[in-house]
């Protein structure tokens, strides 16, 4: 009977072994990308109409509840967006077109298990898988700036597993326990040193898969370097489900809020204020859009930081409507902008910021799209990014953390200067070649659902979180 709360991860990894089979009998790339949707599709039926529980299952290695479902169903969105995008993008992956549509849905096969886990060894399993798919991914383009990239990746990647081992160590070696309700029960205000030490470690590992500072170092060169739809993927999937992690993790495990949990929750705070910081502060030097939506990516990783530092701080034992609706806010934006950028820089074949010139008038429907989403990241009103920020900042002073919202405003300022930057060059620019582009349908699709998404959100926000928070707080 457990294996029906996972029927959306078996789909997915059935889908996946298909996909391998299918290339073997046809190498048909129109095949290879049905199976991949289906499978999606599949799965994303299954998460929505799965039974949630609030008991463990498989003896606690794993815990379906609102939090894990949200996440699951947000996650398959994310991978049916990068799939149905990538068409545009089989010129550069025709080789490898089967590959990379496996290793998408291996990947995302991980980041659902990620919000799920129950204990340090099915957390620690799933980012492996995700981790590993990637490494692969963001070298398929096999030029040397991504292979450079991919190297970089799985080095750092390496260290981080490492430095969250040792930390899964400490914690064991303290409490007895993998098992997160049962470290729990040792995170009251009694708990050791070696406890202490063990959630930093651990928590500096998991902070890799977020891209958070100090440990943002690969994300730039990986962003660059990977194929744009791999990009998109690891921006809008892969910062999610380890957000997500840390979000699970940390608060069922270790969220006593007079003991361990303010501790931590603090020192997550901090780390959020650095992380906008150097983010911006770097995003103001870059030329290439793919670096800069890198940085500000790491930015957004310090604003959903907040409020995985009020769920230490506050004590909750699960995710957080406000931190699902910003993932979602975040999300619909990377989806609208990278889809843009995947179509734009594959017809006049360049990254760079100046040669968006003149997109206003050469497809004034990508540059709508395109701006919905840059204004959405930049915490416009009437889109979904102000809405989520809104929410963010607000939580943040209810639990006594009105400096933090403070430099995050400051950031949101600052950060406003290179987002215009690029409406700037996209609206006055004058472009080298005044010819119109093509917005093709299977990503014209994706975008433009996702900007209206924005919109929608933007205009109506309670519906989503009030939606989130009955899922997430099911008596």
């Amino acid at each position: 009977m457990n294996w029906m709360y996972i029927l959306p991860e078996i789909i997915i990894a059935a889908s996946a072994l298909a996909i391998i089979i299918a290339d073997l009998i046809s190498r048909k790339p129109v095949i290879i990308t049905t199976i991949a949707i289906v499978g999606i599709a599949a799965s994303l039926i299954a998460a929505c109409t799965s039974t949630v529980t609030f008991e463990p299952v498989f003896d606690g290695m794993l815990f379906i509840d609102g939090w894990s479902r949200l996440l699951k169903v947000l996650l398959l969105v994310v991978a049916g967006s990068v799939v149905i995008a990538s068409t545009d993008y089989h010129a550069r992956l025709k080789h490898s077109w089967a590959e990379f549509h496996a290793l998408v849905l291996f990947s995302l096969l991980g980041m659902m298990l990620m919000p799920s886990a129950g204990n340090l060894i099915s957390a620690f399993i799933a980012i492996e898988i995700t981790s590993i798919s990637f490494f692969v991914m963001v070298g398929m383009l096999k030029t040397p700036l991504s292979s450079e990239a991919s190297l970089k990746m799985m080095l750092t990647g390496g260290i981080a597993a490492a430095v969250m081992l040792y930390g899964m160590a400490f914690i064991f070696g303290s409490t007895g326990s993998t098992s997160l309700a049962e470290i729990a029960l040792s995170s009251q205000p009694d708990f050791s040193s070696g406890l202490l030490l063990g959630a930093l470690l651990l928590l500096a590992g998991l902070l890799f898969e977020a891209g958070a500072v100090p440990f943002h170092m690969w994300l730039p060169d990986a962003y660059e370097g990977a194929p744009t739809p791999v990009t998109m993927y690891l921006s809008a999937g892969s910062k999610l489900a380890g957000i997500a992690v840390i979000a699970r993790v940390f608060s069922m495990g270790l969220n006593n809020p007079g003991g361990l949990g303010a501790d931590w929750g603090m020192a997550v705070a901090v780390i959020s204020a650095l992380t906008m910081t150097l983010g911006n502060v770097l995003a103001l030097q870059q030329s290439n859009i793919k670096r800069l939506l890198a940085y500000s990516g790491i930015v957004h990783t310090g604003y959903m930081l907040i409020a995985v530092a009020t769920i230490g701080l506050g004590g909750q034992v699960s995710g957080d409507e406000k931190l699902f609706f910003y993932m979602a806010s975040f999300a619909l934006a990377e989806i609208a902008v990278f889809t843009a950028v995947i179509v734009i820089t594959r017809q006049i074949g360049s990254d760079r910021i100046e040669d968006l010139a003149g997109l206003a008038r050469r497809s004034p429907l990508l540059f709508a799209i395109m701006s919905i989403g840059i204004f959405s990241l930049m915490g416009l009103p009437l889109t979904a990014g102000f809405m989520a920020k809104l929410f963010i900042f607000t939580s943040a002073v209810d639990n006594g953390l009105l400096w933090l919202m403070i430099i995050a405003v400051l950031n949101t300022v600052i950060s406003a200067y290179y987002y215009l930057r690029i409406i700037r060059v996209m609206w006055l620019g004058k472009p080298s070649d005044g010819s119109a582009l093509s917005l093709p349908k299977a990503p014209g699709l994706i975008s433009i659902f996702s900007a209206l998404g924005i919109l929608l959100l933007g205009i109506a926000p309670y519906l989503l979180l009030k939606l989130a928070e009955n899922i997430i707080f099911i008596p």
